[in-house]
């Protein structure tokens, strides 16, 4: 990349920190902090949790799909808009009555209220346990984008891609930890605008110039990366069952319904994030991975948009196309963080250890924990290979163990306290423990189908015995 890239780049990240620190003086409460204050406007809601669920793993991941097996990988954001209007129609006019009376500020704080203290704190620790794993692989995503573009050759002999995976941690870890929820929200307003015009008005151009038209795309590629069938019904039937379901499990969803003014603001939200979702960011994702892979053969698939950037767009269009893909990043790993140090503090530790802080103290605290919880996600960045991968894994976790007891607290009308708990042990532990040990299901199902059905068991068992 040239000077004038990293000029562009490193003024975006300047004014990214900026925004930050501006929220950072204005929080003064632990809802300023983790709700925006409850008055967050339906526009900037929407793009916030496109930014945030499509983000830069699962941009980086479409692309690592289009490289791989073309349109068809759009399916994998068809889940998301599936998820949102079902969550918006279901969860969101029930939850937000709920949080209007009792001003939630976690999703455990929900299942508090259906169940007990204990239910609650599980559903804390399943919840930051995931999105520790989650931002994990945003910061992956980071490092691979910045080890094509930014770090291409890092300072005293460093290996480039590990460099890059600790100054993107740094990034992502400071702008947090300072701005809290409304600094996320409205700097993804912003990001989503910038990533997405990027793509579709920059990138997918330059690229159909360097590739030399939709002919030589349509000569090299096999015919079936321009079909919609070209994936089994088992991979979509996977894709189904471990991303529907975080929609209603998720505790960045949940922040963004408590961020909400009213349930007709909350919905308007969730129907503009899942149009930008799918088709729109599905179709242009996959399509830059199957220009990427004429142009890149034989490479990572998930590196294939990252060398794009690098090698074809234009002096200054690399830098604005570079910051909005970490922007993406950001957009997803600032929310997850966020998430991650909410069911900490909030639902454990304010809770049980320190009882009588004040809110000042509290959001210091909080700080803190985002700090602390990020350098974690830093060491689980360097385990994983696949950004996509990472992201199911994480969502496989939270599914299988919240799953059966959310649906029960909304649409049941007497739970038990026990069935709840010990489903969602028994489903996150099933889950985990077969991924671990890649214990299989048969006809290649995801691990996840057994972790719910064992804790739909449970839960189911122990409700029956309560009678």
């Amino acid at each position: 990349m040239h000077l004038l890239d990293y000029i562009i780049f490193a003024c975006y990240m300047l004014i990214v920190l900026g925004i930050g620190v501006y929220f950072f003086r204005k929080n003064e409460t632990n809802e300023d902090y983790y709700v925006g204050g409850r008055s967050i406007s339906a526009f900037h809601v929407g793009l916030s949790i496109a930014a945030t669920d499509v983000g830069g793993g699962f941009s980086i991941g479409l692309g690592g799909l289009g490289y791989a097996i073309g349109l068809s990988g759009s399916w994998l954001l068809f889940t998301g808009i599936v998820g949102a209007w079902l969550s918006a129609v279901l969860i969101i006019p029930r939850i937000k009555t709920i949080d209007a009376a009792n001003g939630l500020l976690t999703f455990p704080d929900f299942l508090r209220l259906r169940y007990d203290d204990r239910v609650a704190s599980t559903a804390a620790v399943i919840s930051a346990v995931g999105y520790l794993g989650f931002t994990g692989a945003q910061v992956l995503a980071g490092a691979k984008l910045a080890s094509a573009t930014i770090f291409t050759g890092a300072p005293l002999g460093i290996d480039s891609f590990r460099f890059s995976i600790l100054v993107i941690a740094v990034v992502i870890i400071l702008y947090t930890v300072l701005g809290g929820l409304k600094a996320v929200i409205f700097t993804d307003t912003v990001q989503w605008i910038i990533l997405f015009s990027g793509l579709i008005f920059l990138a997918i151009p330059f690229a159909l110039i360097e590739i030399g038209g939709f002919p030589v795309l349509f000569e090299t590629l096999p015919g079936e990366f321009f079909s919609l069938t070209n994936l089994s019904f088992v991979r979509f039937f996977n894709w189904m069952v471990t991303i529907v379901p975080i929609w209603f499990v998720a505790m960045t969803i949940y922040q963004r319904i408590y961020a909400s003014r009213d349930v007709k603001e909350a919905k308007r939200a969730w129907y503009i994030g899942g149009l930008f979702e799918y088709p729109l960011m599905a179709f242009t994702g996959v399509f830059l991975g199957m220009c990427s892979r004429v142009l890149f053969v034989g490479v990572d698939g998930e590196m294939g948009i990252p060398l794009l950037i690098r090698d074809v767009l234009p002096v200054g269009i690399a830098g604005i196309i570079t910051a909005a893909y970490f922007s993406a990043i950001m957009s997803t790993a600032d929310s997850c963080l966020m998430a991650s140090s909410s069911n900490v503090v909030n639902d454990l530790v304010r809770r049980y250890l320190l009882k009588n802080m004040d809110e000042k103290q509290t959001v210091r605290l909080s700080q803190v924990a985002t700090l602390v919880i990020g350098t974690l996600a830093l060491v689980i960045a360097v385990s994983f290979k696949s950004v996509l991968d990472a992201i199911l894994y994480a969502y496989s976790f939270m599914v299988s163990g919240l799953l059966i007891p959310t649906l029960g607290a909304y649409f049941l009308k007497r739970n038990d306290a026990r069935a709840a708990f010990w489903s969602m042990l028994a489903g996150g532990t099933t889950t985990l423990v077969m991924k671990i040990f890649e214990v299989g299901l048969p006809y290649g199902i995801d691990q996840t189908v057994a972790g719910i059905l064992v804790s739909a068991f449970v839960f189911f068992t122990f409700n029956r015995g309560s009678d």
